[in-house]
């Protein structure tokens, strides 16, 4: 058993430890040395290993999360709703437990956020909408109860684009979030919440959703990674949802690393437990297809500045894995299912309250209304088939690639349509594929470029192992917005 020690021998030596870190972060390519002595700048996995050390307490770190979300945050406006007290109530009783020896993992005492649209018990969940605006929900998502049993600390709610039915974040009941590279520009979209709040280090990690590519948009958008798993592998119980069918739940971290430790507290599958971040398997033998990134795999034509971006981070790629050659991933016409769910959810909302909704979100949700029966059921049967046969797309690879987005984030002035901020995300979605946006790059005027690494159903392990390594190899995600 280890030896007990009191909470003034707990945290004693924290500027020594934070410092320390600091400095091997500097070996690793950190742009900023401000940082040195600011434990928020942290990775989440060198936040973890400084807890369990007992060389930085979790107050200390919800404290400085939270001073840096008072300072920082009126300008971003990534949260909703923030937990001060109760966040702190379980910094306190996190560090007992582990000050006792009683560490319960990686996210033990680690502060992290959620987007507002997953329930939490007591805590209001608005889906960034009037419509929900005063929703407290008497229970906790599936996800949230397992994150809570993992130890992590909740900071509070996320803002996000209004019931996630759009690409820009600039759509919601509390104003639009503001992307930390540059605050003119949108954050992405539906959880631009998350990727701001990630990437100017108000939280060590978040918790996003994905329909179409909510999770990868804001990642890219914004200079973090955001893993949408394989469909069902995460449980979205306790969900707002979007659409049932095509709803994902995922995590939104700076790093790689950071990103599977929070998926592996978010699911008791298999799939999510086989992978060992402190640990990643070699890549020398993966066989990795490159995307034609054109209409319809991207909404628009990949912009000249983001396919030569893109195109270094294939070269980089192509020195660590077997080979790299085209490919190709089919993409049916199915997304009338989104539409068709999403308004049944909301029907009896809008029935009762329709001037809750902005306007845009109104009119979108009311298209669904047009997708009869008949056709709902037949593109059910399609989609089925769809995911069952899908595998056969990658008989000669074993990973895809292609852009996040075919062009960079857009001045929030220019997002006045849900759906502004084009994407090259939906065919994994259509085909619940798993898929991670990592940071490959910056344009000439400092906006975050993202590369799209996808992969069979269950392949999470493999996009992880060749994300991580790349990242390792391009370091990226050491370049922080300096707010």
């Amino acid at each position: 058993m280890k030896e007990k020690i009191d909470r003034r021998t707990f945290i004693v030596g924290v500027s020594a430890a934070v410092g320390t870190l600091a400095v091997d972060c500097g070996r690793q390519g950190h742009s900023n040395s401000a940082v040195s002595r600011d434990v928020t700048q942290l990775d989440l996995s060198e936040a973890a290993s400084a807890v369990a050390n007992r060389k930085v307490s979790p107050i200390e770190l919800t404290k400085a999360c939270i001073e840096r979300i008072d300072r920082l945050d009126q300008r971003l406006n990534s949260f909703i709703t923030v937990t001060r007290e109760h966040a702190m109530e379980e910094a306190r009783t996190a560090e007992q437990e582990i000050m006792n020896g009683r560490l319960r993992g990686p996210l033990h005492g680690i502060p992290i956020a959620i987007k507002d649209n997953i329930d939490t018990a007591g805590v209001r969940t608005t889906a960034a909408s009037g419509v929900f605006a005063d929703r407290v929900p008497t229970e906790d998502a599936e996800v949230v109860k397992k994150l809570k049993a993992a130890g992590a600390i909740f900071l509070g709610k996320l803002n996000m684009h209004e019931f996630a039915g759009g690409t820009t974040s600039a759509i919601s009941k509390f104003g639009a979030v503001h992307n930390p590279w540059n605050l003119d520009h949108v954050a992405g979209g539906s959880s631009g919440g998350n990727g701001a709040a990630v990437a100017a280090g108000l939280c060590f990690g978040s918790v996003g959703t994905d329909t179409g590519g909510s999770i990868r948009i804001p990642a890219s958008s914004c200079g973090v990674v955001g893993l949408k798993p394989t469909y069902d592998v995460v449980s979205t119980k306790g969900l707002v949802f979007v659409s049932q069918s095509f709803d994902h739940i995922g995590p939104i971290c700076r790093t790689v690393a950071d990103t599977a430790l929070m998926f592996r507290a978010m699911t008791d599958h298999p799939v999510a437990m086989a992978y060992d971040p402190f640990s990643p398997p070699p890549v020398s033998d993966i066989r990795v297809g490159l995307l034609k990134a054109v209409v319809p795999i991207c909404d628009a034509p990949v912009e000249q500045e983001v396919e030569a971006v893109f195109a270094d981070a294939v070269n980089v790629i192509r020195s660590l894995v077997a080979n790299v050659r085209d490919a190709e991933l089919p993409m049916p016409e199915l997304d009338d299912i989104i539409g068709a769910e999403e308004y049944a959810f909301h029907e009896p909302y809008l029935s009762r309250s329709p001037e809750l909704y902005d306007a845009r979100t109104r009119k979108d949700i009311l298209e669904g209304k047009k997708v009869s029966h008949d056709k709902y059921a037949r593109m059910m049967k399609q989609l089925e088939e769809h995911r069952r046969t899908i595998g056969t797309a990658f008989a000669d690879v074993d990973v895809v690639l292609c852009p996040t987005l075919p062009g960079l984030p857009i001045r929030i002035a220019d997002a006045a349509e849900p759906f502004a901020l084009n994407a090259c995300t939906f065919a994994f979605s259509i085909a619940g594929l798993p898929a991670i946006s990592v940071p490959c790059g910056f344009s000439k005027t400092g906006l975050p470029i993202g590369l799209m690494i996808g992969g069979p159903p269950l392949s999470e392990g493999r996009l992880l192992a060749l994300a991580d390594a790349y990242q390792k190899a391009a370091g990226w995600e050491k370049r922080r917005p300096s707010l």
